[in-house]
């Protein structure tokens, strides 16, 4: 099994195209040491044939940036075979409409994230107009499925206390299947690993699976759940928005810490993180704790 990170940062990217932080603005100076990233998606897979999960607004450089994606074996092609959504965010789908070339996709979903698809932000509706897709819908219960032409991988998917979409009609209501974590694992080696961008509170069902796994790859959003507050870019709290923050009691450190014989990794991380900054004390303290930050390009293989 193989994990190759497109993209590593949240909504809007690093820089952020209208932020002037000292995180965005720093990186454009040159004054700051650390990496450029796109919009959070990874891919999964084992040999030439691989999961698209999550599709950003980047979606076109990071397969032009991944050209093992791209094998040439006909005229068009693609080493995708198949998108699956974690969640219906605009930074985790809109990359669906840059896919409209070519065959049907196969896309795999919850029903409630067909459901905001089709009605709330009708991407899915635009789609039948292209290349369309083939849904396949994924149940949040924890039980095995297998993905077509990838015998070698085998997937659960379990629910998560995150939240909806700003458009979805579950925005107020959460409804289990509104964000999911995915637990894959190999059938030859026996590793496996954790993926959840968005995640709000480790529960009971997701601590089952944080514990099996190799590789666990979760939520970098924010680093203090007052951080936009404190900026003065926002009046909503991580915890409010559906992200555990790295620091303070109950963070997202905290809760790494039981979990020390797997890699532990941080993913979609917000422009104003201060992780961001490889000489910060925060990404030292992170050093300290051996959890990494993801970046574009990051490539696992188990």
């Amino acid at each position: 099994m193989k994990l190759h990170v497109l993209g590593s940062a949240a909504g809007g990217g690093f820089p952020q195209w209208n932020c002037n932080c000292r995180n965005c603005s720093g990186l454009r100076a040159g004054t700051l040491r650390a990496r450029a990233r796109t919009q959070s998606s990874v891919a999964i897979g084992e040999g030439d044939d691989w999961v698209l999960v999550n599709a950003s607004p980047d979606i076109l450089a990071q397969l032009r940036a991944a050209p093992f994606l791209q094998p040439a074996r006909a005229l068009r092609d693609t080493g995708i075979r198949a998108v699956m959504l974690v969640d219906a965010q605009i930074d985790h789908t809109t990359g669906l409409l840059m896919l409209r070339e070519g065959r049907p996709l196969p896309l795999w979903t919850t029903r409630q994230v067909r459901e905001d698809l089709s009605s709330g932000n009708p991407l899915l509706s635009v789609l039948e107009h292209y290349c369309g897709s083939r849904w396949h819908c994924i149940e949040p219960d924890g039980r095995p499925f297998e993905v077509d032409g990838l015998p070698g991988l085998e997937w659960r998917a379990v629910a998560l206390s995150s939240a909806a979409p700003p458009y979805s009609p579950h925005r107020h209501a959460p409804e289990p299947g509104d964000n999911i974590g995915l637990f894959v694992s190999s059938r030859a080696s026996g590793r496996s690993l954790f993926y959840a961008p968005g995640l709000g509170e480790i529960e009971p069902q997701v601590d089952a699976l944080m514990q099996r796994a190799d590789v666990i790859l979760v939520d970098g959003t924010f680093w203090s759940d007052d951080e936009m507050i404190a900026l003065g870019v926002s009046s909503k709290r991580a915890r409010e928005i559906g992200h555990l923050p790295q620091s303070g009691p109950g963070g997202m450190i905290e809760a790494l810490s039981r979990y020390p014989r797997a890699r532990r990794i941080l993913i979609h991380v917000n422009n104003t993180n201060p992780i961001l900054d490889e000489d910060s004390d925060e990404r030292l303290r992170l050093d300290a704790e051996g959890i990494e930050v993801a970046h574009d390009g990051l490539s696992i293989e188990f």
